[in-house]
């Protein structure tokens, strides 16, 4: 199965990852702020990752990891 890591220390909440996921599975999480003050990307489902990495690859920040 694949899925995504995110790392909270790197991610800005900028939503590029959001838009660029074909399966619509990642979305921002308004629940947590991260240290830097941001909403950090999170997966919503792993059962529909297929490990396309678009969202890693959008990323400015290299704070994605796909895994397959």
């Amino acid at each position: 199965m694949a899925a995504i890591t995110v790392d909270d220390g790197f991610c800005k909440g900028c939503g590029l990852c959001v838009d660029a996921c074909p399966a619509h599975i990642i979305e921002l999480d308004r629940s947590r702020i991260t240290a830097k003050g941001y909403h950090p990307a999170r997966l919503i489902d792993a059962s529909k990752c297929t490990g396309c990495c678009s969202c890693a690859l959008m990323c400015p920040d290299v704070a994605i990891e796909a895994m397959r």
